[in-house]
């Protein structure tokens, strides 16, 4: 089932790469900025996230918490925030329950071979939980432009 603005956004409770617990029933009174992404330290997902983490301020006074999700080790995703100086959480999805949960996790082809992979995608999620915004033509370069 794919999701649409105004479905309740799927409950998820996970550690992120720095340990702390992201529970997303807790954000409830926070906006969340929920982007999926394929892979770390890739050229878009690296312009993605270090466009946010720029504008991480802009997102915070708006009331925003800005969370990304690949399948991803925390391994990987400690790296990649230190390397970078990422300021927000990156959550670990390997047995891609998150994924499936919110339909990012899609067969894509490349070469003409089929495999299964991640949509890049963005969920806007309101105060109370619900999805306000879906953004899937994401530009990864000025991203935070798109959220509003």
């Amino acid at each position: 089932m794919k999701l649409k603005i105004g479905d309740l956004a799927p409950e998820f409770k996970v550690e992120d790469s720095d340990g702390q617990l992201i529970d997303l029933s807790k954000l409830i009174g926070s906006k969340v900025v929920l982007y999926f992404y394929p892979k770390d330290d890739t050229p878009g997902c690296t312009a993605q996230a270090c466009n946010l983490n720029e504008n991480l301020s802009h997102l915070q006074a708006n009331g925003f918490v800005v969370i990304g999700v690949s399948a991803d080790s925390n391994k990987a995703h400690d790296k990649f925030k230190k390397k970078y100086k990422l300021n927000f959480s990156l959550l670990s999805d390997p047995n891609h329950d998150i994924l499936k949960a919110y339909g990012v996790w899609v067969e894509k082809s490349m070469y003409g071979k089929s495999y299964m992979g991640i949509a890049r995608t963005t969920f806007l999620i309101d105060e109370k939980g619900l999805i306000f915004n879906i953004i899937e033509k994401v530009d990864t370069k000025n991203h935070t432009t798109q959220i509003h």
